[in-house]
């Protein structure tokens, strides 16, 4: 005999939009998310620009070379507070971060100084870009040893300033003399172009700022520097007008940059100073 099987009955309208609407698991991969990733790979981007800055002044395009750095020093600005801002800070993050300044800032300068002018001095010329380099490998290091120190709550104002030259303002000082080089090549003038690739003038630049590098001279960090409201106009201006200049003439923008920034140095002592004196005078 042939049994017929019973049909279940139909699903109710409701049970069916119950399970149309029920959420669908979705797998779950090991590992780190895309906004943690992101400051390092602006980090090894800034790396390859080094590189990239080497290999077009093994070629003689030091125009290139110079806008490879400066680009690099753009992006070694945003990596840090990205970095901060996605709460993606780690200690890979920080050692990756070095090792690409000291190819950045203080290998890749050294060497397109080299090309520009010293090798014409042979073995002498070496010299210069090998005190520069060490001295921003020694600086790197103090900066990374600094991190593991605990915070001096007595002296907040420290952390305002930095130990020395930091390593994107050192490098953007030594190439004051190719900066200034490609701007007089770009006007004609030829004796500034020689006074440039004179070997004695990037190599006091080379020396100086590796000893500024490794001093003890407080540099403002600008990370929490405060303008005075009176000068809130008057900086906007300035940097306006300074970001004009950079666009219609980028190599004498860049090598006013350079002579601004040494300007500032003393300003910069005597504002650690007077901010000391506060700090340790009694309170009544």
């Amino acid at each position: 005999m042939n049994v017929t099987p019973i049909a279940p009955p139909p699903a109710s309208p409701i049970r069916r939009l119950r399970g149309r609407l029920r959420p669908r698991t979705r797998p779950r991969f090991r590992g780190l998310s895309f906004n943690r990733m992101l400051p390092n790979i602006l980090t090894m981007l800034g790396l390859c620009a080094g590189l990239t800055a080497m290999r077009m002044a093994l070629e003689g395009r030091f125009g290139m070379a110079a806008a490879a750095l400066v680009l690099a020093g753009a992006i070694d600005g945003l990596d840090g507070r990205l970095a901060r801002l996605l709460k993606a800070t780690s200690r890979f993050g920080a050692e990756f971060d070095s090792l690409s300044d000291f190819l950045c800032f203080g290998v890749a300068p050294a060497f397109i100084m080299y090309l520009w002018s010293l090798q014409r001095v042979g073995a002498y010329g070496f010299v210069p870009c090998l005190i520069f380099a060490v001295c921003m490998a020694l600086r790197l290091a103090r900066f990374n040893a600094a991190l593991d120190t605990e915070p001096d709550e007595l002296h907040a104002y420290v952390y305002n300033f930095f130990t020395g030259v930091p390593a994107p303002a050192g490098a953007g000082v030594v190439l004051f003399p190719l900066f200034l080089g490609l701007e007089a090549k770009s006007l004609g003038w030829t004796q500034l172009l020689a006074i440039t690739q004179f070997p004695l003038f990037p190599a006091l630049f080379l020396i100086g700022t590796a000893l500024l590098l490794v001093s003890t001279l407080p540099v403002w960090s600008f990370k929490n520097f405060k303008i005075p409201a009176e000068y809130v106009l008057p900086t906007l201006l300035g940097v306006g007008l300074y970001a004009a200049l950079l666009v219609a003439d980028p190599w004498a923008a860049l090598a006013a940059g350079g002579l601004i920034y040494l300007a500032m140095l003393p300003f910069s002592r005597r504002s650690f100073h007077r901010l000391r004196r506060e700090a340790e005078e009694p309170e009544d």
